[in-house]
């Protein structure tokens, strides 16, 4: 919605609009076979989300002319393809992990890859309601003129039917188990029956379901045998090494520093790496080193929290300091990552600090900065 007279600037633009020049450059370049209604063929959408350079093109370019297409989930290809020719065939994908394993980025983008439009989106919660993943009435034209198709209000899905587009389900876990199942018939006959109006919806060619799902936060419910064998399950990992978490943390730092136009950071690797390493190693139990066992904090400290509290440091630095990222900025972020449980995850976390960050060369203002950040 835009005001009169006010200049807006959308503050989280979709996939498909941020990424417009790259998808363009991709479908130009793209002369492979594309299923029906898809934008890009399979090896372009891949292409998209794990990046690459194209032939020419008038996009972002390098030396040699050559389109740079970013890339935009940083893990193993394999994933990434299996996800992408799952929804080239008639079963839906189900991108599970642990949370901050970026099923969310990738669900969007792979919609926007594929269909130019990441919008026909279901966000599940534990209130959910069956007419979320179905279709609802306008009320008031129900009363007047009775059931019709002008009073039935679709859902994402329903749209996503009739267009040939995928539609995506964000934690699907989080919808009750009786209203997860209004996906069977959906998925499995590919229909989706109006009976108020002795009628069906019929998905056209083109049209598939992204789901995303964790089985570690509270207040997940758990799919059905039924649901889940209409599910070609992805398993996203987290990141293998502390050297591509750093890549993943300072690319999305820096994208999301551009959208707020906050400074780049001069320098600040070095404390990103920091905020990596002390959540791998509270998050894995045993420092880098293998040397030292840790008691593991009641949050799961994704990559996901990393890029906040550096996102948040970054701020700080830019806002009250001189704009370069320090210890300093980061200490009050990472405590609030880990002491979720008061009691328990306080001692975890300054046994922490004084086993580890105290005894590490190079960290003696880490460990200042965190003692002052709990004082």
């Amino acid at each position: 919605m835009t005001v009169p007279g006010i200049e807006t600037e959308v503050l989280r633009p979709h996939a498909e609009d941020a990424f417009a020049g790259e998808l363009k450059a991709l479908a130009a370049a793209d002369d492979r076979p594309r299923p029906a209604r898809w934008r890009l063929s399979p090896w372009a959408v891949a292409t998209y989300l794990l990046g690459g350079t194209l032939p020419g093109g008038t996009s972002r370019t390098k030396s040699g002319g050559g389109t740079v297409i970013t890339p935009k989930y940083v893990g193993p290809r394999r994933v990434v393809e299996v996800a992408v020719t799952t929804l080239a065939t008639d079963r839906a994908l189900l991108l599970l992990g642990v949370p901050g394993t970026a099923k969310t980025w990738v669900s969007e983008h792979l919609a926007a890859a594929v269909s130019g439009d990441s919008t026909l989106l279901v966000q599940g919660t534990a209130g959910t309601p069956e007419e979320a993943i179905r279709y609802g009435w306008n009320y008031a034209r129900l009363l007047a003129e009775g059931p019709s198709r002008a009073a039935l209000v679709p859902s994402p899905v329903m749209r996503a039917m009739a267009t040939g587009a995928p539609a995506r389900v964000e934690e699907l876990t989080r919808i009750p188990a009786d209203v997860q199942d209004t996906l069977i018939t959906v998925l499995s006959e590919k229909t989706l029956p109006i009976p108020e109006l002795g009628e069906e919806v019929q998905a056209v060619r083109g049209f598939n379901l992204i789901a995303t799902a964790n089985d570690r936060d509270r207040g997940v419910n758990e799919l059905s045998s039924a649901l889940r064998r209409r599910f070609n399950t992805v398993v996203l990992p987290l990141p293998a090494t502390a050297e591509a978490e750093v890549d993943i943390v300072a690319r999305r730092v820096g994208q999301i520093g551009r959208s707020l136009d906050l400074p780049a950071a001069p320098e600040g690797t070095d404390e990103i790496r920091r905020v990596v390493t002390v959540f791998r190693e509270l998050r894995d139990g045993v420092t880098a080193d293998g040397r030292t066992k840790l008691k593991s904090p009641s949050g799961t400290l994704s990559t996901a929290e990393a890029i906040s509290v550096v996102t948040g440091g970054l701020a700080l630095a830019a806002h009250f300091g001189d704009g370069v990222l320090r210890a300093g900025d980061v200490a009050a972020g990472i405590m609030g990552a880990v002491i979720r449980d008061p009691a328990a995850d306080r001692l975890v976390w300054q046994e922490y600090l004084e086993a580890v960050v105290r005894e590490r060369d190079g960290w003696k203002d880490f460990y200042r900065a965190c003692r002052e950040a709990a004082a």
